[in-house]
């Protein structure tokens, strides 16, 4: 029987006993597993009027309202379920990534270290204690967190990807490729490992070992602006001209309404002489102005020395 099929017949159970409450428990979790968010909420909210000391239900709610983007109501549905249930970790963990959403990072640690405190072993709560810890700027204790992740399960990517981040912001760029190369060990299509690489050759002057790896990154991530624009700059920065400009086309052909590319390209048609096309590429800049990340009365004065 399908998920669907079931539903179908709960909701039929229902209609000839509306208090069934075990069907209606099962058809709300059904509902909510299969993306009827609202149809679950009016289910588990009618259960609460017979059922008002049930965590789980509270806790179900929580994860109705997180689905429809009602963090506030998320938070007070799991606040209910752990003053019912204070032993309820999942509620606990949930309320920890809800705050964390709302960005009450102080609050979110102390939800996933309760969770800690009853299962040391959590590596998704270490995980997410880093990454508050991170949004509060406190690097070193987020990578302890993150490596606290790695040590129970080392296979997670993005921890591994979170350390990276923080070595590299750190000065480490060797410390950093290493675990940027563990990322893409767990996960050969990762682009932002290929691009966080390239980024540490270019820096390095290993400039074709750049280039493999932006190209990488821009196999998995066609979308990545940053891989574009390190790659032109790799390019104008070997002299290689004609090879940026036929990147930069490629980044336009991704990004026809993005200002910084046209302004990028523009400079690359400068390089070359081709005044013509500069013209053009510095007015789409100032016409995508919303995505342009340089000031217009500069564009206004290269445009009057070409002219």
């Amino acid at each position: 029987m399908s998920n669907l099929e079931k539903i179908q017949e709960l909701q039929e159970i229902l209609h000839n006993d509306g208090e069934n409450f075990q069907a209606r428990r099962e058809l709300a979790v059904l509902l909510l597993d299969n993306g009827f968010t609202k149809e679950a909420l009016q289910h588990f909210m009618w259960l609460t009027k017979y059922f008002p000391e049930d965590a789980r239900l509270y806790y179900n709610i929580g994860i109705v309202y997180e689905k429809l983007g009602n963090f506030e109501k998320a938070k007070d549905s799991y606040k209910k379920a752990i003053e019912i249930s204070p032993e309820e970790t999942d509620a606990y963990y949930n309320l920890g990534l809800v705050h964390t959403e709302l960005k009450e990072f102080d609050n979110g640690i102390e939800c996933f270290e309760k969770v800690l405190q009853k299962d040391s072993d959590d590596s998704n709560s270490y995980f997410n204690l880093g990454i508050c810890q991170l949004k509060k700027g406190d690097l070193i204790g987020a990578m302890m967190n993150f490596q606290s992740t790695i040590d129970i399960n080392d296979d997670d990517l993005y921890a591994h990807f979170y350390i990276g981040n923080i070595l590299k912001e750190m000065g480490d760029s060797q410390a950093a490729a290493e675990q940027f190369k563990k990322v893409l060990e767990i996960s050969p299509d990762y682009s932002w490992a290929y691009y966080n690489l390239a980024v540490i050759d270019f820096e390095n002057g290993y400039y074709e070992e750049a280039i493999y790896k932006l190209e990488q990154s821009l196999k998995y991530n066609p979308k990545d602006l940053e891989a574009y624009i390190n790659y032109i700059k790799i390019m104008a920065k070997q002299g290689l001209y004609d090879e940026a400009k036929v990147i930069a086309q490629r980044a336009v052909e991704e990004f026809s309404d993005n200002g910084d590319i046209y302004y990028i390209s523009a400079q690359i048609s400068k390089k070359i002489g081709n005044f013509d096309e500069c013209r053009k590429e510095l007015n789409l800049a100032m016409q995508y102005s919303e995505t342009l990340s340089v000031p217009q009365d500069k564009i206004i004065e290269e445009l009057e020395e070409i002219s």
